[in-house]
């Protein structure tokens, strides 16, 4: 298979887009988060080809992307009246809802689930390509599963290239990590997952917000999970990432002891200093934590081109968008953490 790539702003990309995924195919889709693989979200058989072009474990479940929230009582009832509160206020955009699924909905798409994720992204030509094809499209994010997601139609390129049908190139993601999820199933919000809507602004609207232990923790290998992005490893470089806990100072200390040939070191910008003769790769600012979310996985898949064995790396702290991007990097380091002493600090 040649995989086609067309620009998003090009007449007719929409329409081909649409007719690729009306006949069964895959194709790169744009989003303010990262780029999707998307298929005919109520095909189970096009379904099917996502897990297998990606590698993706079937026990995990896709989001089903819409192109306005009158289409959610296609595929969801009973809607609480909190969903249609989040969805005039974050939607278009990077939030994610989990609902009771009608029948028309594959169990593949949920994997085997009686609820369903939803969200309706901002990009335009998203909207306009699922508003063509009648359907809603179906998609994880368009990498290999367990890598960094891709930020730019050339990550997706790289990962899918003669596995899928086509890429609609909408240029660098907005965000840069994956939508926030919130389920909205059962008595209290659940926050599965972090993204660009931050619990706090959920709070502001819902009045109270439980956050699942698998935000920034560990699971059980066996356990039953309502939403993508909460079992396995994810977002991993080749090389070993271990999360460096504690001030800046004290950390290049530990760098400084316990670098090798190999190594690299993801930190802020204003660390870069300090890291300097450590092949310090900077993916935002510490003060500015969306620039933070928008590097983290061009970074993390820069070190894949570089060779890095072992990447020493700086994650934010606090709430806002700095608390995705823990959720994120912490997944990446599969939980390896190091809380450096301050008594290493020069």
């Amino acid at each position: 298979m040649k995989t086609e790539v067309l620009p998003a702003s090009a007449p007719g990309t929409a329409a081909r887009a649409a007719e690729v995924i009306r006949s069964g195919g895959l194709v790169g889709i744009p989003t303010e988060t990262v780029y999707g693989l998307g298929a005919n979200g109520l095909d189970a058989e096009a379904v099917l080809k996502i897990f297998e072009a990606k590698g993706r474990p079937q026990d995990n479940p896709l989001i089903l992307h819409i192109s306005a929230a009158d289409e959610l009582n296609q595929i969801c009832h009973d809607i609480p009246d909190a969903a249609w509160v989040l969805a005039e206020r974050f939607w278009p955009g990077p939030l994610t809802m989990v609902l009771p699924c009608r029948a028309i909905v594959p169990r593949r798409t949920t994997a085997g689930l009686d609820t369903v994720a939803v969200r309706c992204p901002a990009s335009d030509v998203t909207r306009e390509i699922i508003r063509a094809a009648g359907v809603p499209i179906a998609a994880p994010s368009a990498n290999t599963s367990g890598k960094p997601s891709p930020t730019t139609a050339a990550h997706v390129l790289h990962d899918m290239d003669g596995k899928i049908d086509l890429i609609v190139d909408g240029g660098a993601c907005r965000v840069g990590v994956e939508s926030t999820i919130v389920d909205l199933t059962g008595d209290t919000p659940r926050l599965l997952r972090p993204g660009g809507v931050t619990p706090e602004e959920l709070e502001a609207l819902l009045g109270s917000l439980v956050v699942d232990p698998a935000v920034l923790g560990e699971i059980a290998p066996n356990a039953v999970v309502r939403a993508p992005g909460m079992k396995y490893k994810h977002y991993a470089p080749a090389g070993e990432v271990t999360i460096l806990s504690g001030p800046s100072e004290a950390a290049a200390v530990f760098v400084r002891r316990h670098f090798s040939p190999g190594d690299a070191v993801l930190c802020f910008s204003e660390e870069l200093p300090l890291f300097a003769d450590f092949n310090p790769t900077a993916y935002g600012s510490e003060s500015a934590p969306e620039t933070l979310a928008r590097g983290l996985f061009s970074a993390l898949r820069g070190f894949d081109d570089t060779g890095a064995r072992h990447i020493f790396a700086r994650c934010p702290e606090g709430g806002g968008v700095a608390y995705a991007v823990q959720n994120r990097l912490k997944k990446a380091a599969g939980f390896h953490i190091i809380t450096v002493p301050e008594e290493d600090t020069p």
